[in-house]
């Protein structure tokens, strides 16, 4: 059943291929099939897992067990699924043209039996995937669009007819066949599909290597690796809680293992995979989004507006893992680490691999300025050569003692593992999308993002502070539960257009906003999926948990407001006002990081005060509207900083030599030795 599942996808991703390259197809009709495709591969995936997974003699023998005693529920409607998109898809696409064209707004009564039946699977699916919690979203949005006139103040509208909510999500190709589901198959599918390679060729573990190389050079590198590793697997990967199981598997208990409590071992690699959705160049899938919802905006735009806020919450992040973590960390040598270091010829070769379809990629998106869909072609394609033809050429060198035919049928065998592991990652992103795409257009008949935006207004009085916060607040529980993707994407339709009509809010700034206000609901308590992924390897501690990950990236909380007093620093221009204002805004968190974090020795009530001076400064110095406050501000951290390296221990000043690498001993330690 592996051998078929990898079979198909390669069928699969040879079709999203020749779109890619062809695009004769109209989006909306390759859309449903490209949805169908997904869709199929995704239940023969569930019935593998059904599966004792320990290499079958044959497909018979796996279809037996799969079938067998106690899978047999659960075989039968995964299998009913995979009947009902099979017939769903091939009828979309032979009616195509009378159903997207001809017979808009009006359908048979054959098609309602078919929405009703391919409606009933998408929620089963989306369950199978996500649990009950994003199933609740999903039928509370279907619920919503019928009954809507029961809703309370605002909210209500006249209520949708079953009918009408059945072209709406499936006969007129719309809602699970939309926009979503078509931007995932012109532009995220083959980005996943160069995740599958990078996964396939080996990619997290040169990742590692380079990881665990910090820790030589600094206290906290063992935990540096987790914040390393996860932030660049989780650029690519759109959903911050995958990418905490998937990485936090190995990070955490390596952090464990090195002293490290499981509460900060947990926090640490939450925040660090939800750092990962905001960095370029693909910011967990969202760019994409974010490119495709604002008008006269290119991806590119996108990546260079959030160079700086990216900057900062990374280092911010860095620092703060080095305050909590390097009091904890025992002597690691991390030469130990590796059991099986790479010649510097290797790892030079290792590193062209993957450096190489990278540089292909900035250069086909900010040189020659193509579409995604073909800068994304060029990048899969790149590592498909790169991951099959260096190690060939590696073995005939003489730098690997692998046989150069043996390395070609190795590779051979990765890159097929590749297009399957690139399906697993796609299944689910699209599923979700498409889900998500159905109830956004439920939600747009009834008119609710207009009563939203009223009803917000009214709210906040007018003042876009309160605004603000009542808008971080809507997005945080809208993507409770989440990935990355969907949740941005509902608070972008639902929130974002209230921000910019109403308070007159740039468009870029608007979204920026609620992307990183969306992705906070992986952080925050009571749900907080990303943090109970992480403690739960971990075996920590949830609400602890959640308190150490919310100190970490406490500036993750108020960087969303700096995008609202001073949207210059996400404008994808590098002029003066935007570099200064990444200025105030980077040293401002810095400070925010220090008061939560640094361990203060003075007395409580003198630890309390200055936590929260600095704080205090710290939130000043991001987003006072004005530069003269901005300054006084951190013209007080300047001094209060100063003031606490002559009156406390451990020095502040020593703290950052460690940091750096300029101190022989940790002033972590300094300090315990002087206490002894």
């Amino acid at each position: 059943m592996r051998n078929l599942l990898i079979a198909l996808s390669v069928v699969f991703w040879g079709a999203v291929i020749w779109y890619a390259y062809d695009q004769t197809w109209a989006r909306a009709r390759y859309g449903v099939l490209f949805l169908g495709g997904v869709l199929e591969l995704y239940v023969l995936t569930e019935l593998m897992a059904l599966t004792d997974s320990d290499g079958r003699a044959n497909l018979f023998d796996d279809l037996r067990e799969a079938y067998g005693p106690g899978n047999r529920l659960d075989a039968a409607v995964l299998s009913l699924c995979a009947l009902d998109v099979a017939v769903t898809t091939a009828y979309m696409w032979v009616n195509f043209q009378a159903l997207y064209v001809e017979r808009a707004g009006r359908a048979l009564s054959h098609e309602y039996a078919m929405a009703v039946a391919f409606s009933v699977v998408i929620i089963y699916l989306t369950w199978r995937s996500f649990g009950p919690t994003f199933l609740a979203v999903v039928l509370v949005g279907f619920a919503y669009g019928y009954f809507g006139a029961y809703a309370p103040g605002p909210l209500q509208h006249g209520g949708l007819g079953a009918e009408r909510i059945l072209r709406t999500v499936v006969i007129s190709v719309d809602g699970f066949f939309g926009f979503l589901t078509q931007l995932v198959a012109a532009w995220i599918a083959l980005f996943l599909l160069f995740a599958g390679f990078l996964k396939a060729y080996g990619a997290f573990d040169l990742i590692m290597r380079l990881a665990f190389r910090s820790a030589k050079y600094i206290d906290s590198g063992i935990a540096q690796t987790a914040v390393l590793s996860s932030a660049i697997i989780g650029s690519v990967n759109g959903s911050q809680t995958a990418n905490a199981g998937m990485t936090g598997s190995f990070t955490i208990p390596l952090m464990k293992r090195n002293g490290v409590k499981p509460e900060t071992a947990g926090a640490i690699e939450a925040v660090a995979s939800t750092a990962g959705q905001v960095l370029p160049p693909v910011m967990g899938a969202g760019a994409f989004i974010m490119a495709s919802l604002i008008t006269g905006i290119t991806y590119v735009d996108v990546i260079i507006a959030g160079l700086i806020p990216a900057t900062i919450l990374s280092l911010t992040i860095f620092v703060a893992v080095h305050y909590v973590s390097a009091p904890q960390l025992a002597d690691a040598n991390a030469d130990r680490l590796v059991h099986d270091p790479l010649p510097r010829e290797e790892f030079l070769m290792e590193g062209l691999k993957y450096g190489l379809p990278m540089g292909v990629l900035i250069y086909k998106l900010g040189v020659e300025q193509v579409t995604v869909m073909t800068a994304a072609l060029w990048t899969a394609t790149t590592m498909l050569l790169t991951g099959v033809s260096i190690p060939v050429m590696r073995s005939g060198a003489g730098i690997s003692d692998e046989p150069a035919v043996a390395a070609l049928k190795r590779t051979l065998w990765e890159t097929l593992d590749g297009a399957r592991e690139g399906v697993i990652v796609l299944a689910p992103v699209t599923i979700i999308l498409a889900a998500i795409n159905g109830v956004v257009d439920i939600l747009t008949a009834t008119g609710v993002p207009t009563s939203i935006s009223l009803a917000l207004l009214d709210l906040s009085g007018g003042v876009l502070l309160v605004a603000a916060i009542l808008s971080m607040i809507i997005c945080i529980v809208l993507g409770l539960g989440m990935p990355t993707t969907a949740s941005y994407t509902i608070v972008a339709l639902l929130v974002a257009p209230t921000l910019i009509s109403q308070f007159f809010l740039p468009e870029l700034a608007s979204h920026f906003f609620v992307f990183y206000a969306a992705i906070l609901a992986g952080l925050t308590p009571p749900i907080a999926t990303c943090v109970a992924v992480a403690c739960g390897i971990a075996g920590a501690d949830f609400w602890r948990s959640c308190l150490e990950a919310i100190k970490i990236s406490a500036p993750l909380f108020i960087l969303p407001f700096v995008f609202v007093y001073h949207p210059e620093i996400v404008s994808a221009e590098f002029d003066s006002l935007t570099l200064t204002s990444g200025g105030f805004a980077l040293l401002g968190a810095i400070a925010v990081i220090h008061g939560i974090n640094y361990p203060f020795e003075f007395g409580q009530v003198a630890t309390a005060a200055s936590r929260l001076a600095f704080f205090a400064a710290g939130v000043l110095a991001m987003v006072y509207p004005s530069r003269t406050v901005q300054a006084g501000a951190l013209a007080a951290v300047v001094a209060m900083y100063l003031l606490q390296s002559f009156a406390g221990r451990p020095s502040p000043v020593a703290t950052l030599r460690s940091l750096f690498g300029l101190a022989d001993r940790s002033p972590f330690d300094r300090g315990e030795a002087e206490r002894e």
